[in-house]
C-alpha cells in the first residue's frame, strides 16, 4: 500500500507540477478537455448558452445590439467579462507561485477552479431566484477562463481545451500537410506532425464525450453532475499542493 501511495504520490507530483512533459501535458490536457465539454454541455441545457464560446458570445453582443435584445447583449457581455477575469486570476495566482518557486504554481489554479466547481455543484440547484441564469453563466465562464489560461502557460499556448474551432482548424492543417505529396527539389517536404494530430483529435474527442455525458448527467443528476469533476481535479491537484506545504511547515 506504501509503495502504491508513492508511485500515484510521484505521478500527481509530475501531472501537475512545474516540471513539464510532454506526455504529462496532454494527460493534463485531456482532463481539462473532457471537463470543458461536461462544463459547457451543463452551461447549455441549463441556461442555453455555451460558456465556452467567446466567439459565439461575441457575435451575439454585436447582433443584439442591432436586433435589441438586451437581455442577451447583457449575458454575452457578462460572460465574456468572466472569462477574461478568469483568464487574468489564474495569471496572478500562477506569477505569486512562480516568483516564489513553489512546486503548484499550476496546481493551485487547478486547486481553486475545482473549488469554485465543487461549489456551484453543491449549491447551484438552490437557487431559486429571478435571473440566476446570470449566476451560471458568470461561474462558470470565469472557470473556463481559468482554465484554458493554464494549459496555455503549462503549453506554452501549445494547447487549448476549451477553444474547439482552434483545435479543429489545426487537425485541418496537419491532415492538408499529410495530404500534401508534390516535392520540389531542393526544398524541404511537407511533413504533417502525427503526435499533434492525435492529440487535437484526441481532445476534441474528449470535449465531445464530456459534452454528451455532461447534457445526460445534467439531466438525470442536477448541477451535481459536476461534482465528480471537481473532486477529480482536487486529486489531480493534490500532491504538489501538499508538498508546498509540508515544506512551508518544515522551514
Amino acid at each position: 500500500m506504501r509503495q502504491t501511495w508513492g508511485l500515484a504520490r510521484t505521478y500527481l507530483l509530475a501531472v501537475a507540477g512545474p516540471v513539464r512533459s510532454r506526455r504529462h501535458n496532454l494527460q493534463l490536457a485531456s482532463l481539462l478537455a473532457f471537463n470543458a465539454g461536461v462544463l459547457n454541455s451543463v452551461g447549455f441545457v441549463a441556461v442555453a448558452v455555451y460558456t465556452s464560446h467567446m466567439t459565439g458570445l461575441t457575435a451575439g453582443v454585436a447582433d443584439q445590439l442591432v436586433l435589441g435584445d438586451w437581455r442577451v447583449v447583457a449575458i454575452g457581455l457578462l460572460g465574456i467579462a468572466c472569462f477574461v477575469a478568469g483568464a487574468a486570476v489564474c495569471a496572478v495566482v500562477f506569477n505569486w507561485g512562480r516568483r516564489r518557486r513553489l512546486r503548484g504554481r499550476y496546481a493551485n489554479v487547478l486547486v481553486l477552479e475545482a473549488l469554485l466547481i465543487l461549489l456551484f455543484g453543491l449549491l447551484a440547484d438552490q437557487l431559486v431566484w429571478g435571473r440566476r441564469e446570470f449566476v451560471f453563466i458568470a461561474v462558470l465562464c470565469f472557470t473556463m477562463g481559468m482554465q484554458n489560461a493554464i494549459i496555455t502557460k503549462i503549453s506554452d499556448a501549445q494547447i487549448r481545451t476549451t477553444h474547439v474551432t482552434g483545435m479543429v482548424t489545426d487537425i485541418g492543417i496537419e491532415l492538408g500537410k499529410l495530404a500534401y505529396r508534390h516535392r520540389t527539389p531542393g526544398l524541404d517536404p511537407v511533413v504533417a506532425n502525427p503526435f499533434k494530430l492525435g492529440m487535437l483529435a484526441m481532445l476534441v474527442g474528449l470535449f465531445f464525450l464530456g459534452g454528451v455525458l455532461g447534457a445526460l448527467g445534467y439531466l438525470e443528476f442536477g448541477f451535481a453532475v459536476v461534482i465528480p469533476l471537481a473532486l477529480l481535479l482536487l486529486a489531480a491537484a493534490s500532491a504538489p499542493l501538499l508538498a508546498d506545504i509540508k515544506a512551508f511547515r518544515e522551514r
